[in-house]
């Protein structure tokens, strides 16, 4: 490889690819939102809610300011505070355990699988088992749809069921994804997901939704979403936030959604072609009979003995972006450590934030492009 072409940076997450893609369609649509001037609750917000609950075959969307606001507003509006607990994974971002203890309830973390990086079902039952010694009361469990599969809904669903708690399913990476034949947001009470520019389905800013079938809980939402409105905005009968997506972001969303199959499909072919490209020199994603992936991040896992950091070194010598998803697992973080654990520990998550490391996914990763990252993954790891 000659080194000019060594000198130029891959794009992480081509935004600019996609931007190209859509042309005039972003700014037709955001010079109709400042043509009407409806800034807030306009109506491309509720086309959009209707155009996401067409997608993935929910009965209600509620559209949010973001995906950590989605998780929050159900945690709200089904009463869950203090002396509650609520079972997250910890091998994932800390939202899904910051909105439990923005609540005043207790997040209890527990374990994923070393081939989905999903919640494990055994840890599941472990972590119920922790909270009730503790003496809290168990009221949901927050399965995330990690770097674009979904986790196991039927088995966690069943623990649910048995345990008396409801399942808020956090989909922000993998809106679009499905399990077992059924897209995402219509598993469980209800389902988060987040907009936030990287995500699969981005806007230009920070954005969120929730889907639920249950249309009590999604009128309890969009009155959570402002300040706990009633009959009008004086009328303050709960609670809430300043939680509403905004006009411009939910326009974009609307033509950012057409091409949204068509993207997943190249994602697909992506994930498809680094498989086939590292299967044999690294630990690739495994993605379940069953269930589709959205590929949020294309996460592998270094053989033993490899150093992570000299491996992404010598990557971005080569003009190859890495990122790891996650260094620290929650229950590592310093805001987080005094908070329970499964019985048994979080084994697999230490040994994932140890030896994961996420490489440039996108549906405009070319095949040249990709065969530079392919080629420099295998040189590093040779060497």
């Amino acid at each position: 490889m000659n080194q000019h072409l060594r000198s130029q940076s891959i794009p992480f997450i081509d935004v600019g690819a996609q931007r190209r893609r859509l042309g005039n369609s972003i700014e037709d649509a955001i010079a109709r939102v400042l043509a009407h001037c409806q800034f807030i609750n306009g109506p491309e917000v509720t086309q959009l809610e209707a155009d996401l609950a067409k997608f993935c075959g929910a009965r209600h969307v509620v559209t949010c300011a973001s995906g950590t606001d989605a998780l929050l507003m159900v945690l709200m509006a089904k009463g869950v505070g203090r002396g509650d607990a609520v079972i997250c994974p910890t091998f994932t971002f800390c939202a899904t355990a910051e909105v439990v203890a923005l609540t005043g309830a207790t997040p209890v973390l527990v374990d994923v699988d070393a081939a989905t990086f999903n919640m494990d079902v055994e840890s599941l039952r472990r972590g119920v088992a922790t909270a009730r010694r503790r003496g809290l009361k168990p009221r949901a469990v927050i399965p995330v749809d990690l770097f674009g599969q979904s986790a196991d809904q039927d088995a966690i669903g069943v623990i649910a069921q048995a345990e008396g708690l409801f399942v808020l399913d956090d989909a922000a990476q993998a809106f679009g994804a499905s399990y077992k034949g059924r897209r995402l947001g219509t598993f469980g009470l209800a389902t988060a997901t987040s907009f936030f520019p990287a995500k699969p389905l981005g806007c230009f800013g920070d954005g969120g939704a929730i889907f639920t079938d249950d249309a009590e809980l999604a009128a309890i939402l969009r009155s959570i979403r402002v300040h706990g409105q009633g009959s009008d905005k004086y009328d303050n009968v709960r609670f809430g936030l300043t939680a509403r997506l905004d006009t411009v972001q939910a326009a974009i969303l609307i033509e950012k959604l057409k091409i949204f199959d068509d993207e997943i499909a190249a994602r697909n072919k992506v994930a498809a072609r680094y498989a086939r490209g590292l299967g044999n020199i690294v630990t690739v994603p495994h993605v379940v009979a069953g269930c589709t992936s959205t590929w949020a991040q294309y996460t592998i896992r270094l053989p033993e003995g490899v150093d992570r950091d000299a491996f992404a070194a010598a990557l971005k010598a080569q003009g190859v972006p890495t990122a790891i998803y996650y260094p620290r697992s929650i229950h590592q973080q310093a805001a987080y450590r005094h908070f329970p654990v499964a019985d048994g520990g979080l084994p697999v998550s230490e040994r994932l934030s140890a030896d994961v490391i996420a490489l440039p996914m996108h549906a405009y990763l070319d095949e040249a492009t990709q065969d530079r990252v392919i080629a420099a993954v295998r040189d590093a790891i040779s060497t």
